[in-house]
């Protein structure tokens, strides 16, 4: 697993995980911690409980989403159950004794901590959800849990790099005109009319504008770090018929 030096403070620990470390075999090799996909259901859950362990958390205490690429926010609270379906693309809380985490395989993970106020969170962004602020929506929803902007820290994960993130001639219309300057977040690729995107960049850039704590982000390409990442796209070029999914997770610990 891989962490950010100075993110844990006042009992919390993270942990962006890798795809290492876990039992899952064949495409989902090893630490497959998506329910969505079509792994073993029992590897799975065994993976799950790995990384909640990793954190020094009890199986089922993980909660994560079924994401759907949305600015949702979900809050959890002494009521919420780990198994419940949740169709959102990031949790809010400010209660112990539970992991939250979200997951990814090339879109980016990024997880928020307010360590004054012990309240955390973790999203799941693609470009779709990015662009329709899930990280703006994350913050709100800690500043509603009574966390100010400037006590939340934010690190966004392993996600697709920009060298493998190309994108087709209608795809920067919408970040143009949320605001030109995003203009900055995309280059022109080998083929003709077709951009590289820079995801992580454009979240960092986002993420900057809220008057957080502090914003850092993690260097990677899961798409081309086959032996640490799971990835979407690098399955799809394949021909693949599945992939596994890597987790990021926070907890405010017992």
């Amino acid at each position: 697993m891989f962490q950010i030096d100075g993110f844990d403070e006042n009992g919390i620990a993270h942990a962006f995980f890798s795809r290492r470390g876990g039992v899952s075999r064949g495409l989902y090799t090893s630490l497959n911690c998506g329910r969505g996909s079509r792994d073993d259901p029992k590897a799975v859950e065994a993976n799950r409980a790995r990384a909640a362990s990793a954190l020094d958390m009890p199986p089922g205490t993980l909660f994560t989403n079924h994401q759907i690429h949305s600015n949702k926010v979900v809050v959890i609270d002494e009521t919420a159950e780990p198994d419940a379906k949740r169709e959102a693309d990031a949790l809010v809380t400010n209660r112990p004794g539970i992991v939250i985490g979200a997951l990814a395989a090339d879109c980016a993970p990024v997880l928020f901590a307010a360590p004054g106020d012990r309240v955390i969170g973790a999203a799941h962004a693609g470009w779709r959800g990015a662009l329709d602020g899930v990280c703006d929506a994350t913050v709100d929803a800690m500043i509603d849990l009574g966390v100010r902007a400037d006590g939340i820290k934010a690190a966004v994960g392993p996600c697709i790099g920009v060298e493998s993130y190309e994108v087709g001639p209608e795809f920067p219309a919408p970040f143009l005109e949320q605001d030109s300057a995003n203009g900055r977040f995309f280059e022109k690729a080998e083929r003709d009319g077709h951009f590289l995107f820079d995801l992580s960049g454009y979240l960092v850039h986002r993420l900057s504008r809220l008057g957080l704590g502090e914003v850092v982000r993690m260097a990677s390409d899961t798409c081309r770090d086959e032996a640490n990442f799971f990835s979407y796209r690098r399955s799809r070029h394949r021909g693949e018929p599945d992939y596994g999914r890597q987790l990021a997770a926070i907890t405010l610990g017992v």
